[in-house]
């Protein structure tokens, strides 16, 4: 009778953690609040490849209105860079202390990250959400959350979500164009 009860306890338990609350407001309202969002962190790992080479490093954003802070550290102290976006100027900050600006600077994170991100665009699809900008075609999961977003010549498909200060949000990314992928595994998200 004991292990009976133990075992109902148990289900019981593992019924009620597998339930998870899903989004209740409409996927528009959503898309909205979330474009909107001016201030948010995370940290995570990022893995890129292009038809010629890879490379992973751990990753943090900063975003604060239009100005992104993204700091790259390589695995076992290789290097690192952080970046400064503004929404028009981009500063590059290498792991040997030199600073670059404007066109050294899009050259320096070309030559770091092998391609040119969509930095513009890269503050709203980690939100989950299409750049407001460019025109965006989007496909949703079970729950009505992205779970892929094509602008341009970007394709962003949406692996899984988590939930952090009362939002869905992205956990696990990939970016793909051409032969290029980017893969990002979002662990921690701050919001204000």
């Amino acid at each position: 009778m004991r292990a009976l009860l133990l075992s109902m306890a148990l289900l019981t338990f593992a019924a009620c953690r597998t339930l998870t609350t899903l989004p209740t407001t409409p996927w528009p309202e959503r898309r909205v609040a979330l474009q909107s969002l001016d201030a948010f962190a995370f940290s995570g790992q990022l893995a890129a490849a292009t038809a010629t080479e890879g490379f992973s490093a751990a990753l943090r954003w900063q975003q604060q209105g239009v100005a992104s802070t993204l700091s790259l550290r390589a695995p076992l102290g290789v290097g690192g860079a952080q970046l400064n976006y503004d929404g028009s100027a981009l500063r590059v900050t290498a792991s040997n202390g030199s600073h670059l600006e404007g066109a050294a600077a899009q050259a320096e994170l070309v030559r770091i990250l092998g391609f040119e991100p969509p930095l513009s665009s890269l503050r709203f699809w980690l939100l989950g959400v299409p750049d407001p900008a460019v025109t965006a075609t989007e496909t949703m999961d079970a729950a009505q959350r992205l779970s892929q977003l094509q602008q341009g010549d970007w394709r962003v498909d949406y692996g899984e979500y988590t939930r952090a200060a009362g939002q869905w949000l992205p956990a696990r990314i990939t970016v793909r164009r051409d032969a290029l992928r980017l893969k990002l595994h979002i662990s921690t998200w701050a919001l204000p």
